[in-house]
């Protein structure tokens, strides 16, 4: 696992600047901050020849890489650090052999070799912070022990600030790394716990990201989904089922529906009560049927669609109607599929909103209070109406419930639809004298 695991043009064009510049060794050794031994040592490699420093490191590589390791720790100044952060890429590129010579390094000082890379991820320069973090994710995704919460942390957080920040290179760069350390169970449960990691890495999907980011970005995903906790609990979190669909649907390269269908797969064989639902009302089985139809160059992905698709078609073939608008409702996608407005399934189903304490019924509420989509909106203010038609006593629970009061701030909202679904609801709500409760 070299250092090319983690590859950017920004900082490619920035180290090969970085290793003509002069770094002022004598001045640092006068002013007593490194030894006499240690400036002998460093003045071998500074602006030499790939070749000859090449030939120190299989002579001497132990003792080089503790060097950098030590020089980092201690010396300030933005220019020294990029030039120390090079000299460790380089020293590692294309020598996956060369990594536990600084992941040792915590032998002779149990600060290094993470200390003073952790600690320079707060450097007001970019440069700083993504070479660090690329050299890091080289050695963090290397280690043979599990890796510990002090070590996997402030790595991570810095990663959550890069997805969200408007730099494409810090982006980029985040993306990879997660790729990389995320192979890692201990990553994947610490990746999980940092909600604005996940969020940030959604929220990349939902902003038309080139095919590759798409690909990288789908990736993280399928390794975080191998999780239990994460099948279990993302499509709740971060509704991204329909966001899963939208790119796979968009996307022309194969590679990214390939690993959208695999981390598909994933979910519906470790938690398919979580996630099931939201695939039906997101016409995951007809895109999953289109899908089988096409010639692919991997036989992977045929065997992932193939059962997707009879999951798919086995829970579909075995729900009712409510089902179906049960798993509507819980996906909080509503839209004006025939069961909202069938009368006989009203008059059958109405009183099941209170099933389990009110369930859907408060669904319905929530969703009027947090849903910004007209048609959503629109929808639950028709079933809200449906409800109370087909049920009186309806009336004094939504009222406890503070449905009442939402569907009536409705009533001046700005889409046509809503107001219109919103006045036949408070109607409905009004019109009759309350029954015995």
């Amino acid at each position: 696992m070299s250092i090319s695991l983690v590859s950017n043009s920004y900082l490619d064009e920035n180290s090969a600047k970085i290793r003509a510049k002069p770094v002022p060794w004598e001045g640092y050794q006068r002013a007593g901050l490194i030894t006499s031994e240690e400036l002998s040592l460093i003045k071998k490699v500074d602006r030499q020849s790939r070749s000859k420093i090449e030939s120190l490191l299989v002579s001497d590589g132990q003792t080089y890489a503790l060097l950098y390791l030590r020089l980092l720790k201690k010396l300030q100044r933005i220019d020294t650090q990029s030039c120390i952060l090079v000299l460790i890429a380089d020293a590692l590129t294309d020598h996956e052999e060369r990594i536990p010579l600084f992941t040792s390094a915590a032998q002779t000082d149990p600060e290094l070799p993470y200390g003073p890379l952790l600690r320079i991820l707060d450097s007001q320069d970019d440069f700083v912070q993504l070479k660090a973090t690329q050299i890091l994710t080289v050695l963090l995704s290397s280690e043979k022990s599990p890796l510990q919460p002090q070590q996997i942390h402030p790595f991570l957080n810095t990663l959550a600030l890069f997805v969200v920040n408007p730099s494409p290179n810090k982006r980029d760069v985040a993306v990879q790394c997660l790729e990389a350390v995320l192979a890692r169970p201990e990553c994947r449960k610490a990746v999980w716990a940092n909600a604005s990691l996940v969020g940030g890495l959604v929220d990349i999907l939902r902003h038309n990201p080139t095919p590759q980011m798409s690909y990288q970005v789908g990736f993280c995903l399928w390794l975080l989904s191998f999780e239990q906790e994460v099948a279990e609990q993302i499509q709740k979190r971060f509704d991204i089922i329909p966001l899963l669909v939208d790119v796979a649907q968009g996307a022309a390269k194969e590679k990214v529906i390939r690993v959208i269908v695999a981390t598909f797969r994933n979910l519906v064989s470790k938690a398919p009560q979580a996630n099931l639902p939201a695939m039906l009302v997101a016409q995951l089985l007809p895109f999953a049927k289109n899908l089988s139809s096409r010639k692919w160059t991997d036989e992977d992905i045929v065997e992932d669609i193939q059962f997707l698709r009879d999951e798919l078609s086995a829970r579909f073939e075995s729900l009712t109607t409510y089902d179906e608008y049960r798993s509507e409702l819980l996906s909080g996608h509503l839209s004006w599929t025939p069961v909202h407005e069938s009368d006989l399934f009203w008059k059958e189903n109405a009183t099941k909103l209170n099933d389990k304490d009110y369930e859907l019924l408060k669904i319905l509420i929530r969703l009027l209070s947090e849903s910004n989509d007209p048609t959503v909106l629109a929808v639950a203010s028709h079933d809200i109406g449906q409800y109370v038609k087909h049920y009186e006593r309806g009336k004094k629970i939504l009222t406890d419930l503070g449905g009442k009061t939402r569907v009536m701030e409705l009533l001046s909202h700005q889409n046509s639809d809503v107001r219109y679904q919103a006045l036949l609801s408070v109607q409905r709500l009004v019109s009759h004298p309350w029954a015995a409760v």
